[in-house]
């Protein structure tokens, strides 16, 4: 179990370029089971949010199983496999970088056919596009972590409303979105 603690930081210009190359380590060494592009999901992909600063990555694979071999591929890159509980019952991978207890970077790697990571983009694309919202969020994960920054779970049960909340403002807002597009003013 992890014991580092929650450490929220101001954005940090540099986590995009941190992202970039990551990705391109990644992608040059997985491009046998990728089948889409890697993406910079989470805190640190929104610009302006106070984050943890760990780059959260998203990587779809056509089938759980066809990423097996893939962590020990990656370890001469300093990737390391960072189980989570859960991870296999949801057919996903979770890979840290440089190691489990010191990372700055997070890999998530989940089937296309899962419905979860169509959240996590959405959720980014809603923050970016709604600033206030994305205010609202720092404000509550500075404040979970100035309670207990040792307590994962307390932390994660306390996000979990804000991000319910968050995330059916964001399908609605892509509805309309979508809207607009089918019928242009």
């Amino acid at each position: 179990m992890r014991q580092d603690p929650i450490v929220i930081q101001p954005y940090d210009p540099a986590w995009p370029s941190s992202f970039a190359t990551q990705k391109a380590a990644l992608e040059s060494e997985l491009t046998d089971v990728l089948v889409a592009p890697i993406q910079h999901i989470g805190s640190t992909s929104v610009p302006g949010l106070a984050a943890k600063p760990i780059i959260d990555m998203l990587a779809l694979v056509d089938d759980y199983a066809a990423f097996t071999d893939a962590p020990q591929r990656l370890e001469h890159l300093s990737w390391v496999a960072a189980p989570e509980p859960g991870d296999a019952d949801q057919r996903k991978w979770s890979l840290c970088f440089p190691s489990v207890e010191r990372r700055t970077h997070h890999l998530h790697v989940v089937e296309q056919a899962s419905p979860a990571w169509r959240d996590w983009l959405l959720f980014r694309d809603y923050l970016r596009a709604h600033p206030d919202d994305a205010r609202r969020y720092a404000r509550l994960k500075h404040s979970l972590a100035a309670t207990d920054a040792r307590d994962r779970p307390a932390y994660r049960a306390g996000k979990a409303p804000v991000i319910a909340e968050l995330l059916d403002l964001a399908r609605d807002w892509q509805d309309r979105e979508n809207d607009d597009d089918l019928n242009p003013g």
